[in-house]
């Protein structure tokens, strides 16, 4: 009998660092669970991966918003039922907005912010913890950012949410070590794609988003507890963790700062406040 092809189930995989994922996993011969928000992106996705959208056996394309944490386990049970258990789960889905805490509408942004890259990467992983645990194998990987080493001016929800998802993973690694299966944190430095393509500011050491995919896809191979992708952030990122309050506090200010969420963006950008307001999840 043949072997079935390993899973990876993969959210925010859309577009950017989730799309080049999916393809390097794709072209593995992997099968492939993907999220995210726009169903028609999901179907084009495949399409370049080489895959049909309708081959079930293949490929699922799972359309909703990771907030939505009902939904989200509701196609995590199904997938567990008529796929088994994946190989390796990514919580990939992510947003970011530079904030202004002095503006009440940035506090919503902010909140929305926390929701996103830290309650739902947690709300992603969490339905596949005991499955991996039963078989004793498998890879949990959250997908952070080298902006959760320190606060970064404006950046005061994305950091927060970054560095909340890393001590988060490094709590569950910890727990699930004698189980044999592996969590895996990758930092991203600066990737070409368009949550960094309105940045005001240098990017040093920016990569492709199939570069990082690939160099993403051999850490998760490895089992890698923490990876930082390119290495020279990584250096940057030890220096600026252990760098003392003063310097750090007199030199990040001339950091450049990320342009505020657009207040009047539609519908599709609504904070959850908004959305509970209006009787919305």
């Amino acid at each position: 009998m043949t072997q079935a092809a390993p899973i990876v189930l993969l959210t925010g995989a859309s577009s950017g660092l989730g799309a080049a994922l999916a393809a390097a996993y794709a072209a593995r011969g992997w099968r492939l669970a993907l999220v995210a928000r726009r169903g028609e992106l999901l179907q084009q996705l495949a399409r370049d991966c080489g895959l049909d959208p309708d081959d079930t056996d293949r490929v699922r394309l799972i359309a909703l918003d990771v907030r939505d944490t009902a939904a989200l386990h509701a196609a995590a049970a199904t997938l567990l039922h008529d796929w088994g258990c994946p190989q390796v789960v990514i919580a990939n889905a992510g947003i970011s907005h530079g904030v202004d805490l002095a503006q009440e509408a940035d506090l919503d942004v902010a909140m929305d912010i926390m929701d996103v890259n830290w309650g739902a990467a947690l709300a992603t992983l969490a339905p596949f913890i005991a499955p991996m645990r039963a078989r004793g194998s498998g890879a949990l990987v959250g997908i952070a950012s080298v902006a959760g080493v320190r606060g970064l001016p404006c950046h005061a929800a994305y950091c927060a949410s970054k560095a909340a998802l890393i001590r988060s993973l490094e709590s569950l690694r910890v727990e699930l070590r004698p189980s044999g299966v592996k969590v895996v944190t990758i930092s991203p430095g600066y990737v070409a794609t368009a949550m960094t393509a309105g940045n005001r500011f240098r990017m040093p050491f920016l990569l492709t988003p199939e570069v990082f995919a690939q160099r993403a896809v051999r850490a998760i191979d490895a089992g890698r507890a923490y990876a930082t992708i390119p290495w020279q952030m990584a250096v940057l990122s030890k220096f600026l963790h252990v760098v003392p309050r003063a310097i750090f506090d007199r030199y990040a200010g001339r950091y450049g700062r990320k342009p505020r969420k657009d207040a009047c963006a539609p519908c599709q950008g609504m904070t959850r406040r908004n959305r509970i307001r209006r009787g919305g999840r």
